[in-house]
């Protein structure tokens, strides 16, 4: 069985979660101080999504009508 997760994907979580203990780690939106441990996780795996690491897709993001439709055509 393959591993969901890349090497990539493990350092930037590192990397994020010695940030919150720090106290320097902050929420992209808002800009305040992160203190929740499954905030800087998510926060680590959407910076590896953008680096190109092997991460599978978070489930809770909303597919565009392009990609939905794209999905569906290369399942049949």
């Amino acid at each position: 069985m393959a591993k969901k997760y890349g090497k990539k994907a493990a350092k930037k979580v590192e990397r994020v979660m010695r940030e919150r203990k720090r106290g320097t780690l902050r929420s992209g939106g808002s800009g305040k101080k992160v203190t929740s441990r499954k905030q800087a996780i998510a926060i680590g795996l959407s910076e590896a999504r953008r680096a190109g690491g092997k991460v599978p897709p978070n489930p809770n993001r909303k597919q565009k009508k392009k990609a939905k439709r794209s999905a569906k055509r290369s399942r049949r």
